[in-house]
């Protein structure tokens, strides 16, 4: 086998490679001797076909099958003796001439292709231990856990019949019938339904029409179902309700009891609020995490300088602009509704793929230092994870994890990034402070 090097252009290569055909014959010579003792055909006894008739019945499938196996196990093994690691897997390209692939076939001309491919680019890693990180620190406070106790609770809040007309908060229970353009729909009647005025459970305006209304009163509700209502068949158009109020009741005083605690199935009202101080330090500790990580990429990226493979950028940025065109394709919206236009929007979006590419071969390095993996552990909880999320669909969301391992990898990379962001959290310099709880839950800065 002959490797020349055709090309050399920053991180771009092209190698030529030609196999001879006294080489690519010996191959050949090899592939039919393994034949020979599998193949049954008429008129032979099992492993004593003479070698011409095989070559003669198989041996441009035999040729075909060696063709294969050069450039799909033997590239790496290229590289490798060339001490390079590509960036993606090579571009191969071999004749499409029919006359020449027949000679290649038939052992009677060299096997020749071509193969391209960027390479990993050098970089030298920024001193983790150099790098300093604040971390935000929200306390629980026991005014926080008796918030959220209250609005968990609310299912529970006793309620008690009133004459005087409905206000915010009241409940009404009523009969309603809608129509759009004079016909009933689907899903559009109902009869003793409640509604907590003010709750936003219903269609924007509805609830307001109703304010006012008093037990045995009937009114009239037009509305108009927003244009990303999740039933396609009536986002955008118009309604009108006929709705009897039956019962108008004021909200009564709530006690976090140990009675209400047991409503809602929790044995008592001191283990409620344990739980609650539980969820909400969980739920801290993930905002921490994240504010985080969003400092170490952010710092990570300031101090790293690398020449980037254009196709890994091209392939990130493609990505990225399928989700943003989608985005918009289903929100009805255009760039400029987004106050930007399709040429800055892709400047943009390129900068991203380029940080998502820089940072991502980063990480990647560090972790391979720091011997980093995913556990098969950590993979099967990723999984059960996802499976949680269908309930009644678990068995076909396994298949399809068993059948696709590149949905696998992709749950494989956020936790291998997790994990080497917490390595670099563990060698950096960290200060706490402390946040109120509305500043640790504040939404970033978009990219």
């Amino acid at each position: 086998m002959q490797i020349v090097e055709t090309a050399r252009e920053g991180l771009k290569r092209e190698l030529k490679v030609t196999v001879p055909k006294e080489d690519m014959s010996s191959r050949l010579a090899v592939r039919l001797e393994q034949l020979k003792g599998q193949v049954r055909l008429n008129g032979f006894r099992q492993g004593k076909v003479p070698v011409t008739h095989l070559r003669k019945v198989y041996g441009r499938q035999a040729m075909a099958e060696i063709v294969n196996d050069l450039i799909n196990k033997e590239t790496g093994q290229i590289l490798v003796e060339r001490g390079e690691r590509a960036a993606q897997r090579p571009e191969i390209a071999m004749t499409e001439d029919e006359k020449e692939a027949q000679q290649i076939l038939e052992g009677k001309q060299d096997f020749e292709f071509t193969l391209a491919y960027e390479v990993l680019p050098e970089f030298e890693v920024p001193d983790i231990a150099a790098i300093e990180i604040e971390r935000p620190i929200a306390t629980v406070t026991d005014a926080d856990v008796e918030e959220r106790a209250l609005q968990i609770a609310e299912s529970a809040r006793p309620f008690e019949e009133k004459q005087s007309p409905a206000a915010e908060k009241d409940r009404i229970t009523m009969d309603y019938a809608g129509s759009i353009d004079g016909a009933p729909f689907d899903g559009g009647a109902d009869t003793g339904a409640q509604l907590v005025l003010g709750s936003k459970r219903f269609i924007p305006g509805f609830e307001e029409q109703l304010i006012g209304a008093k037990a045995g009163d009937t009114r009239v509700v037009e509305v108009e179902f927003p244009a990303d209502y999740a039933a396609a068949h009536l986002a955008g158009k118009k309604a009108r309700f006929e709705v009897t109020v039956q019962k108008v009741e004021q909200p009564g005083k709530l006690d976090l009891s140990d009675e209400v605690a047991k409503q809602l199935g929790v044995e008592s009202a001191a283990k409620l609020r344990e739980t609650i101080r539980a969820q909400l330090e969980s739920s801290y500790g993930l905002f921490t995490r994240a504010r985080v990580k969003r400092q170490v990429l952010d710092k990570l990226d300031e101090v790293t300088r690398m020449e980037l493979p254009e196709k890994m950028v091209a392939a990130e940025f493609d990505n990225i602009w399928k989700q943003v065109t989608g985005e918009l394709e289903r929100s009805g919206k255009t760039f400029a509704d987004e106050d930007t236009t399709e040429e800055k929007a892709r400047e943009e979006y390129r900068t991203l793929a380029e940080r998502r590419v820089r940072l991502g071969l980063l990480l990647a390095h560090i972790g391979e230092k720091a011997q980093i993996q995913v556990t098969e552990d950590e993979l099967q909880k990723a999984i059960y994870d996802q499976v949680r999320q269908y309930p009644g669909q678990e068995q076909q969301i396994f298949d399809y994890f068993r059948k696709h391992p590149d949905a696998v990898a992709g749950l494989r990379a956020p936790i291998y990034e997790d994990k080497v962001v917490d390595h670099v959290v563990s060698q950096a310099k960290v200060a706490d402070k402390p946040v109120a709880k509305e500043d640790l839950m504040k939404e970033p800065e978009e990219e």
